[in-house]
């Protein structure tokens, strides 16, 4: 319990340093390779970690109307939809299975904890959404996902842990299910709520492999764009004009990384506040 040395705080700040660098500096040539011209990409060996004439011509490039903005307005219809849907099931259920007594609750708890432990293979998964007819659909990349567990656990806990006098007193005032949902659990479990939907909406929008399993490649969501933009290497071909493209050098494999991941990342500030309280207090009971 006493005060730390100064040699002990110095090497904390030194660590603390290191780790800020070795997350900034990668993220930081991202972004001035992405704004560099091909020429000093070139010269610097495919990186840039600091453009002298930036540029937003790679930028222009990948936006102006071709895969890459209907890959991005797919990924944030997909992303919008999904979570907004994903929360309302995940809601209602954990509410379900968070009130004693409910018929059925124990069984329907057990057999959600079972799919969990015993997910199901690719192949079944695909066998059965090419059953449902939901191929080439972008119902494909929400439906199978509808309710993550995790997130049901979290938020089953979270409202197990609203006193229950709260919940005897709307009963008291008449109010039925629905009533004691929207007027007393929800509005005490923004926390919870903000967290969870966070968890869906990085799912959605950094998802990829459903949709090379289920989507042609003129419905691909920006992920799996960026993946054969930067890890495949190979050329893409624009949906709209049918024309195709070289190998997309290094300033637009950049730029389309930083355009998949900017959006996403500006939202956690906003709810950073929400995650300690948000997970930690939903996982006190399960």
């Amino acid at each position: 319990m006493e005060k730390p040395k100064p040699l002990t705080q110095a090497g904390k700040a030194l660590a603390l340093v290191a780790v800020v660098l070795l997350v900034c500096v990668p993220f930081l040539v991202i972004v001035s390779t992405s704004l560099a011209s091909t020429d000093e990409v070139v010269a610097n060996g495919g990186w840039v970690l600091w453009p002298t004439e930036p540029s937003l011509d790679a930028y222009r490039d990948i936006l102006d109307g071709g895969i890459v903005t209907h890959a991005l307005g797919v990924s944030a219809g997909v992303t919008v939809v999904g979570t907004l849907l994903s929360l309302a099931c995940t809601v209602t259920l954990a509410y379900a299975l968070s009130r004693p007594g409910v018929f059925g609750g124990r069984p329907v708890l057990l057999l959600v904890l079972f799919a969990f432990l015993f997910p199901p293979g690719m192949i079944p998964s695909f066998l059965l959404v090419k059953e449902l007819g939901l191929l080439d659909s972008y119902a494909s990349l929400v439906l199978p996902v509808l309710v993550n567990v995790f997130n049901l656990v979290v938020l089953r806990g979270f409202f197990q842990g609203i006193p229950e006098e709260l919940y005897e007193a709307a009963r008291l005032d008449g109010a039925g299910d629905w009533r004691v949902l929207l007027s007393v659990v929800l509005p005490l479990s923004k926390a919870a709520l903000a967290v969870v939907g966070l968890f869906y909406a990085v799912a959605y929008w950094n998802s990829w492999f459903y949709a090379s399993l289920y989507l042609e490649s003129d419905h691909w969501p920006l992920q799996q764009v960026l993946r054969t933009y930067v890890i495949a290497g190979s050329g893409l071909t624009d949906a709209t004009t049918g024309e195709g493209t070289v190998t997309a050098p290094q300033t637009v494999q950049m730029a389309v990384l930083v355009t998949a991941t900017v959006p996403i990342l500006l939202v956690y500030p906003f709810l950073q506040k929400y995650f300690t309280k948000g997970v930690l207090t939903g996982a006190i009971k399960s």
